[in-house]
């Protein structure tokens, strides 16, 4: 007996004493009202806000200095549809920021008389995101943070006089009836006198102007009981003939919610067919009621299922079958906010959801008056790469990094949502009228730079005219496009099974898998989805950023040289060729002849460009040194050559085509490819000259380092670089 004396006394222990919550008489209630008044006066609407705003973490906004933002931020929505979920849901960007807004709008005011339905196509996983939505709802709304209470009455016999008849041995001494349309307590402040009351209440209170002043909250000033509550206060109203003494008798107790008793939460699937009673009611309550109050009539504790569910949720699982009839009778209700029963009156404020396939919409088509009690909100296939993958990683194991290049995995992502996008973007044309200008690292559609768009990146591949085209109007419009794409494509089972095939096939411990076999395996399968010239696109692009990412690893140079140069050459743009003067920046010896403009202006221009157009630069350079470098910076503000504007736009140009022409003295040179393979083989790397050896060895480093590859990825990427001549390729 003593283990299982523990392990009761263990539960006792954990059991918190929220979850032994009680009810509480309204006076007390008052008092909790008056010290967290943003807790307890909340409807379902406020409450669903506080459980994403809660869940979700802070949006990431990758540009926040940006004029031109639109703040399309980066939510993480894991511990809403992910932690402790059975079947996760990942919400992609664009999805997660449609139901914030959405949140959003809700707490300003905008929440009455709709039905927002979740629309989107087989397999996008709206179910999982419907279940997982209303599981934490549920879990949220037991806590102490997220409940809210609702109204129990407990009549006292003897305060009503009941005792001097002799009532029945064992009779108990009050009757508690619950509220079943959980209406919050302050309700049963008459309308009329609760804006004063309470003024009263929170005379001192800060929280007194955004009560009084914000929207959100009119439902406190403008709400009515239910017809069993106020009738009940008005028959003990006239029997006790004071407020405070019926208040007496009114408690308050967090509102419970449990989906399975459809508890502030009520889910019907297609297939549940309707209640036979459609109005219900307790037959032993309402007895012990009549016997009370010595009136059968007075009160009437009659309701309807949508009682059960009011100021909580009411979820359509599709609109189809039995689901079509329940939505249409949702008509009237969400057109007036109150549901008949019987000869009574109820009223519904609750949250409406449903979710529907596109072809389902004909289903209600018939009923044009209800469109515009309708708000749908898209849930497409994912169309943001970062979060394909991360359905990846959880369905397979996060290892599964560990068998790819870098970049490869999100390719993969890549060609999967291809085939959700519209092939003409209507937005991204007004942008970028020329595609062909990127066909080197873009798709003739756009549709790889639109993905960026889309995960909140902005290529750097961009030229600076396009980047300051991007303005806030223009990328909403892209963004809002997103809205009629993701219906259509490889849906997320296809991908899940697609992404099982190629990595069965070619996932090796000794191989890493390279762009190369991605290309190929949906060059000779699933193409017929994929948009024409992607895969080559991708590739294009792929090759463009490895490149960049080789050159910057290669790439480095003697500051201090760099900057030596830039300022003799600044000195020497204000004298004759065949002069020999002195820097004064530099105190070096200058014989300034057109080889000595040459070799650097190589440097600023690449070596391809005409003599013509390197005597502008010189002039041009010269023009802007007088005019302001000299007059204004240097001799008006005090600056340095080196804090110039000038001295830092000609650096950029040195810097940038240094980086440029780091492969040039490698791409022909077969002891640097030997050299990269023979890497790990200590004996075999020692036979190479010294140079080539510190050049490998500083190329791996910065590839690991920079670039997060293995030593075999490092290596594989190298020698991909060097046998398919990118440097050549893109310098064409």
């Amino acid at each position: 007996m003593g283990t299982i004396d523990r392990a009761l006394q263990q539960i006792d222990r954990n059991i918190s004493h929220w979850e032994q919550r009680s009810a509480i008489p309204f006076e007390g209630f008052l008092q909790v009202l008056n010290e967290r008044p943003q807790r307890v006066l909340r409807n379902i609407f406020q409450v669903f806000y506080d459980l994403v705003k809660t869940t979700v973490s802070e949006g990431v906004d990758e540009y926040p200095d940006d004029p031109e933002s639109i703040h399309f931020v980066n939510y993480d929505c894991s511990r809403l549809f992910v932690e402790g979920s059975d079947q996760p849901f990942f919400a992609d960007r664009l999805f997660a920021n449609r139901l914030v807004n959405l949140v959003e709008a809700l707490k300003r005011g905008a929440q009455q008389n709709k039905i927002y339905i979740f629309e989107g196509p087989h397999g996008c996983g709206k179910s999982t995101f419907l279940n997982n939505l209303l599981s934490r709802f549920e879990q949220f709304g037991n806590t102490e943070e997220g409940a809210r209470f609702e109204v129990v009455w407990r009549l006292d016999r003897q305060a009503l006089g009941l005792r001097e008849y002799g009532t029945a041995p064992g009779t108990e001494d009050t009757v508690e009836i619950p509220c079943p349309s959980h209406d919050n307590p302050i309700l049963l402040i008459p309308k009329a006198y609760r804006r004063q009351f309470l003024e009263d209440l929170f005379r001192e209170d800060p929280f007194r102007e955004t009560l009084f002043s914000q929207k959100e909250y009119d439902w406190v000033f403008r709400g009515e009981p239910c017809t069993i509550c106020s009738s009940l206060y008005q028959a003990l109203l006239e029997r006790l003939g004071s407020p405070r003494a019926v208040y007496r008798m009114l408690y308050a107790r967090p509102y419970h919610f449990n989906r399975r008793l459809s508890e502030g939460i009520s889910v019907f699937n297609p297939g549940d067919k309707p209640l036979k009673q459609p109005v219900l009611t307790n037959e032993m309550l309402q007895n012990r009621i009549n016997e009370v109050l010595r009136d059968s009539n007075r009160v009437r504790y009659v309701f309807s299922r949508f009682a059960k569910t009011n100021n909580g949720i009411y979820a359509l699982m599709d609109i189809k079958s039995h689901n079509t009839e329940r939505l249409i009778e949702l008509h009237n209700v969400i057109s007036e906010g109150v549901h008949k029963v019987e000869d009574v009156e109820e009223n519904v404020n609750s949250l409406f959801l449903a979710l529907m396939n596109p072809e389902d919409r004909a289903n209600i088509q018939d009923f044009p008056s209800f469109s515009d009690r309708i708000e749908y909100i898209k849930v497409p296939y994912v169309l943001d790469l970062t979060t394909e993958v991360e359905i990846y990683r959880n369905i397979f194991g996060r290892h599964i990094d560990g068998s790819f290049l870098p970049r490869v995995l999100h390719n993969f992502a890549r060609v999967i949502i291809s085939s959700r996008l519209s092939l003409r973007s209507e937005a991204m044309l007004e942008w970028i009228p020329d595609p062909g200008k990127y066909r080197l690292y873009c798709d003739e559609n756009l549709q790889l730079l639109k993905m960026e768009i889309y995960t909140g990146n902005i290529p750097k591949w961009l030229d600076e005219e396009d980047r300051k085209r991007l303005t806030a109007k223009r990328r909403r419009r892209i963004i809002a496009e997103s809205e009629a794409e993701g219906a259509h494509g490889f849906s997320g089972r296809d991908s899940i099974r697609i992404f099982n095939e190629f990595y069965s096939a070619f996932a090796r411990k000794d191989h890493l898998i390279n762009m190369g076999v991605l290309h190929k395996f949906f060059t000779k399968a699933h193409k017929e989805l994929i948009p024409y010239g992607f895969l080559d696109s991708l590739l294009h692009m792929y090759d463009y950023t490895i490149l960049q990412e080789v050159k910057e690893s290669l790439y480095y140079y003697n500051e201090e040289r760099i900057s030596r140069d830039i300022q003799n050459y600044l000195f020497a743009v204000n004298f004759e060729p065949g002069t020999v003067e002195k820097c004064r920046f530099t105190g070096e010896k200058l014989e300034i002849t057109e080889d000595f403009f040459n070799a650097l202006e190589t440097r600023f221009l690449g070596a391809e460009v005409y003599r013509v157009h390197r005597l502008a630069f010189r002039h041009d350079t010269q023009r802007e040194y007088t005019a302001d470098t000299l007059t204004r910076e240097i001799m008006a503000e005090g600056k340095d050559i080196t804090e110039t504007k000038l001295y830092h736009a000609l650096k950029e140009r040195y810097v940038h085509n240094l980086k440029e022409k780091v492969l040039d003295p490698f791409l022909d040179n077969e002891n640097f490819r030997r050299a990269i393979k023979d890497y790990d083989n200590k004996e075999a790397f020692k036979t190479y000259d010294k140079r080539i050896r510190g050049d490998v060895t500083f190329l791996m480093n910065n590839l690991c380092k920079n670039y997060h590859y293995t030593r075999q990825g490092a290596k594989d990427i190298c020698i991909y670089v060097v046998d398919n001549d990118l440097a050549r390729k893109f310098a064409a």
